[in-house]
């Protein structure tokens, strides 16, 4: 009863600043299972897109967060479970930068969305075709595994498929998680969403947002098609919610 009542709330406090207008552009919004897949330029992309959706909507459709940001206070780790019920993922998790190019310090990497990469690359590149069928072998825990389990119950969940925010006007490449996830649940369906405006209500580093009036417009689905390959679908992905920003 909390959690209803703090998300309503939540939810007039977010449309008071944003307007959070949502566009149904290429589809209608329907109580099937879906992976939306946006642009992403502010933490609170999560939060701008869950009140976008329809109530009915809402409480069928999972967003990815990040765990050591958004469950680093109870606060937070409340809101994101009770509220949202979002998805947990780790950071830390993108193949590892050249020793001569660190990140800055104040810099956060959010989830790469990539499967996890071995310690030791092999000498000869596996073939394509098993690469694509399954995320490989790790040490540690797959990144994936958290959004595979919340598909494999039914659930429909949010990503953002750069796997960091982005300071330009156009998405960075895709990571492929998003194939990874394409082809193994190819009956989900797929639609892009553009967030336009988020990234200047609460920019990184801010802790106050500004009222902007805010919209996401939601795209025509698409799917992976018979022998595409993962770099020419992420390409089309990745061009399909760009072209989302001038509708």
């Amino acid at each position: 009863m909390l959690a209803k009542l703090v998300g309503w709330m939540l939810l007039g406090v977010v449309r008071l600043l944003t307007g959070a207008q949502a566009r149904w552009y290429g589809c209608p919004p329907k109580a099937e299972q879906r992976i939306y897949f946006a642009n992403h330029q502010s933490h609170a992309d999560l939060v701008m897109i869950w009140a976008a959706l329809p109530e009915e909507l809402r409480s069928i459709t999972r967003p990815i967060a990040a765990r050591d940001y958004w469950a680093n206070t109870p606060f937070k780790r409340w809101i994101t479970t009770e509220v949202f019920n979002a998805v947990y993922v780790e950071r830390g998790a993108a193949p590892p930068a050249a020793p001569a190019m660190p990140a800055a310090p104040s810099e956060r990497i959010e989830p790469s969305m990539e499967p996890a990469a071995p310690a030791q690359l092999p000498l000869v590149a596996p073939e394509p075709a098993v690469e694509a069928a399954s995320p490989p072998a790790s040490e540690g825990p797959d990144p994936l595994a958290p959004l595979i389990e919340a598909l494999t119950s039914g659930d429909s969940i949010i990503i953002f498929p750069e796997g960091t925010r982005g300071h330009a006007g156009e998405p960075q490449k895709f990571k492929s998680g998003l194939y990874t996830l394409a082809t193994l649940f190819p009956d989900i369906v797929l639609v892009p969403a553009w967030i336009d405006n988020i990234q200047r209500v609460m920019p990184k580093g801010e802790v106050v947002p500004v009222p902007i009036l805010c919209s996401v417009t939601f795209g025509a689905p698409l799917q992976v098609e018979a022998g595409e390959e993962r770099r020419p679908f992420l390409d089309r992905a990745r061009a399909a919610v760009i072209a989302l920003r001038d509708v």
